[in-house]
């Protein structure tokens, strides 16, 4: 028998049997189109982090006390504001170092309040982050040096409180009622780990330390003069910093490694779902296996009218065997167009964009077919191995 002819009749037999053709190919659909769905998801999870990252700056490095992992418990600071000028005569210039001491605190302009990040931080943060200035100007060295009460709100914390009218020289109650004067709003630059850097203000680092009860800072930033100077300065700030401070370790971690951590979770969490996903598709090849068992037994009559024809034993594996594959093949293409649609819809209302790969629906469809294949050739090596004697005689 021909292939096209195996095509013909196979396709035949499913048009025969439409609905129990349909209920078949529907669990490879759901696994198919689960597999896109969730690999668009985890690789657009990837590339919104890899954004968030990038958008901060460039050539930055970041210190922590502590061995700075994923999974870490993070360390108690002993780092302090004279930090800046002692890993300044290591990085060269003092101005590309930026520090910050972070806490959660209400905000208040009148009765309306809210609850939002107060970063305390030096002048040099604009030398370091990549963060513009909507309006107004950002803190000073005077401002630090003389623990002036004056803050740089969020775009997102600006609207809260103020709305639509202009906050600069405008007063908010920060914690407990501390009043501060508002010098500066920044340009809406969204969020970064999940968390808003719209929803954060700046207040100068000395000040928040006094506002908080703390004299220490919890990580330093440092920009490098260029990607080459890098491994070096790492290397240097870490050790100068361990010699400052006996038996402590520090971390000086990069954008690139930040990534590449981050990166690895990510991709190991997209691999975890699609296995999940395909689960679903082996129980959609299991169907199809059982229901080309049904039909060889439906139809033990009419192969071995056909072989007593001379239709040979390949010949009646490749009828079947084409059929499954079929079943499957139409499946897939059905779970890809739906998978790749409803990532866009999910990319549509959800804050994590679908990025929908080259490889996924590819890899999708081949798998598809393969199950089919496997799952295909027990029942097809079943029917072609039927004695046509035997077979004309069932009822």
């Amino acid at each position: 028998m021909r292939l096209a002819e195996s095509f013909r009749v196979a396709l035949e037999a499913l048009r025969v049997n439409r609905l129990r053709s349909a209920l078949t190919m529907f669990g490879v659909v759901i696994g198919v189109s689960a597999v896109v769905v969730l690999v668009a998801i985890g690789s657009g999870a990837k590339n919104l982090v890899q954004n968030e990252i990038e958008g901060l700056g460039s050539n930055i490095i970041f210190v922590a006390p502590g061995q700075l992992s994923l999974g870490s418990a993070p360390s108690v600071s002993r780092m302090q504001l004279d930090d800046v000028g002692y890993l300044g005569r290591v990085v060269g210039d003092e101005r590309n170092i930026a520090v910050a001491v972070n806490s959660g605190e209400s905000v208040r302009v009148g009765r309306v309040q809210t609850f939002t990040t107060v970063v305390g931080s030096n002048e040099n943060v604009p030398n370091v982050f990549n963060r513009p200035l909507h309006r107004g100007r950002y803190l000073s060295r005077i401002d630090v040096e003389t623990r002036r009460r004056v803050v740089v709100l969020g775009a997102e914390v600006a609207q809260k409180l103020f709305g639509d009218v202009d906050p600069i020289g405008r007063q908010v109650a920060i914690a407990s009622g501390t009043r501060f004067r508002v010098v500066g709003v920044f340009e809406e630059v969204g969020s970064t780990f999940g968390q808003s850097r719209d929803a954060e203000i700046h207040v100068p680092v000395t000040t928040a330390q006094r506002l908080f009860g703390v004299s220490r800072i919890d990580f330093i930033a440092v920009k490098a003069p260029s990607a080459q100077n890098i491994p070096g300065l790492q290397t240097q700030i870490v050790d100068a910093l361990q010699r400052k401070y006996r038996g402590e370790k520090f971390s000086a971690i990069t954008q690139t490694q930040l990534l590449g951590t981050i990166g690895k979770v990510l991709g190991a969490l997209t691999g975890v779902l699609a296995a999940i996903a395909a689960i679903s598709l082996l129980v959609g090849g299991v169907g199809v296996s059982n229901i080309m068992l049904v039909s060889v037994r439906e139809r033990t009559r009419e192969i071995g009218l056909r072989k007593a024809l001379g239709a040979r034993q390949r010949d009646v594996l490749s009828q079947f065997l084409v059929e499954a594959v079929m079943l499957t093949t139409l499946g897939g293409i059905l779970g890809i167009t739906l998978g790749i649609g409803a990532a866009l819809g999910i990319s549509a209302v959800s804050p994590v964009p679908a990025a929908i790969t080259w490889w996924s629906p590819v890899l999708a469809f081949a798998v598809s077919v393969a199950v089919g294949v496997f799952f295909g050739v027990v029942p097809a090596r079943r029917a072609g191995r039927l004695d046509p004697v035997i077979a004309l005689r069932t009822e």
